[in-house]
């Protein structure tokens, strides 16, 4: 495994070039894969530990400051979320919901079967938000270049309501810790689903601009539209390109290099997060798309080009052999490292037969996506962006103070935490390959 620079720099809104050493931290909770949203539920938050045990086998933690998040507080949740909401999280459990409960609440809050309340909810709620939050204080301090977080991008959850395995929008809260020390942020979302909470959070206004890249149709969650582009001060600041089945690597990039390009251009944001969705790889349970492991993270490779503060979070992502595949190669490409595809001996090796190698191949299907729909979709898209202004003022009012964060230093990464005891559970809802264990 050999230091490597990476092509295609793209430096606009900065000095220097994409070889320049980045410094990365990466946050991770050891016990993030013991949560459990229960039998047959195709969000398993085991994926992520999965990830972690690649990146250490690959030895890429040698390469990152490790930090263990502190867990969000109700407070800090609350910076978004109602408060009334945040009291529903923090006290309701699998034994109190019908108890303590009635109907009219559990469908105000949009719980039950794609949000189930399991165990240690409201604590996985704290872990995936404490690790954005931390991350955003991480750039915000400028103690590193990129902050990652792959227990988080949960993209859906609303401000009062729980949506699409979502309960608290980490996102949202990691841009608004971000908007204290950076006037303006962008927001790239390529996971297979819209990323409707965010966009909804910051809809009217110009501080933040939210970039969508995703399935559009009779998919949840039916939002996403190429006209909605925001209200108000935030006219042309949301920017939608909906995409057909099948969409491969090239068709992808061909959107998205573009549009991302005259985003950073004209925009000319101080911080990015990019939302890295793993439903839109091949092969995803869920998702229809068609990217290979590269060409997602080329998404990645063409936003650390720019040289400016990036946040990675995860996101979607419901075949776990490939999630973890993918997070793992995208942490290389955010440390600048070139790994080798055959993946080292591991644990987990029964995930990943029969090839045994890192990158998703994508798969003999249709793409849905033809040349001359592509080039509408970046035409129309790239028309939206002639109505803004070149980098718009915006000027700072209360601003608060920028939150110091504290998070422990993770001593040992190579040591796997010793799993809760469900994991000696059968997950139900997996591929025989995926359900094999260590």
């Amino acid at each position: 495994m050999d230091s490597s620079t990476v092509d295609g720099g793209a430096s606009l809104c900065s000095p220097g070039t994409d070889a320049k050493k980045r410094r990365v931290s990466y946050f991770f909770d050891p016990y993030i894969g013991d949560y459990y949203y229960g039998q047959g539920h195709p969000m398993k938050p085991h994926r992520i530990r999965i990830a972690h045990h690649l990146v250490c086998q690959y030895r890429l933690h040698h390469y990152m400051e490790l930090c263990k998040p502190l867990p969000a507080t109700a407070e800090n949740i609350g910076w978004f979320h109602s408060p009334d909401y945040v009291d529903f999280l923090s006290s309701v459990s699998p034994e109190t919901l019908h108890e303590d409960y009635d109907s009219s609440h559990i469908n105000r809050f949009n719980v039950g079967s794609d949000c189930p309340v399991f165990d240690g909810l409201f604590d996985f709620c704290r872990a995936s938000a404490g690790g954005s939050l931390g991350a955003a204080a991480k750039l915000n301090s400028k103690e590193a270049d990129i902050a990652i977080n792959w227990a988080g991008g949960l993209h859906h959850a609303k401000k009062s309501a729980a949506s699409g395995f979502c309960y608290v929008n980490d996102i949202v809260l990691g841009i608004l810790e971000l908007l204290k020390a950076h006037k303006r942020v962008l927001y790239v979302d390529i996971d297979v689903h819209h990323g409707d909470g965010v966009e909804e959070a910051f809809y009217t206004t110009d501080r933040v601009m939210t970039v969508s890249f995703h399935k559009f149709g009779d998919f949840f969650p039916g939002t996403g539209h190429i006209k909605d582009i925001g209200v108000g001060t935030g006219k042309y600041y949301a920017l939608n390109a909906p995409l057909n089945d099948g969409i491969d690597d090239e068709s992808f990039r061909q959107v998205f290099r573009p549009v991302i390009q005259k985003v950073m251009e004209v925009y000319q944001p101080e911080a990015v997060v990019l939302q890295c969705g793993a439903d839109s790889l091949a092969g995803d349970r869920l998702g229809f798309f068609n990217l290979s492991g590269k060409g997602h993270a080329d998404c990645v490779r063409f936003l650390r080009s720019f040289n400016v503060p990036l946040m990675l979070v995860g996101g979607g992502g419901y075949t776990i052999r490939n999630v973890a595949r993918c997070w793992c190669y995208e942490t290389a490409v955010a440390v600048g490292v070139e790994v080798s595809n055959k993946l080292p001996d591991n644990e987990y090796s029964g995930y990943f037969a029969p090839d045994y190698t890192l990158n998703v191949e994508p798969l003999p299907m249709e793409n849905k996506n033809p040349p001359w729909f592509l080039e509408k979709i970046r035409n129309m898209l790239l028309e939206q962006l002639s109505h803004l202004p070149h980098v718009p003022s915006v000027p700072f009012q209360m601003t608060p103070s920028i939150t110091e964060i504290p998070e422990k230093r993770e001593e040992d990464m190579d040591e796997r935490p010793k799993p809760g005891i469900w994991l000696t559970e059968d997950y139900g809802s997996d591929t025989d390959e995926e359900e094999k264990s260590k």
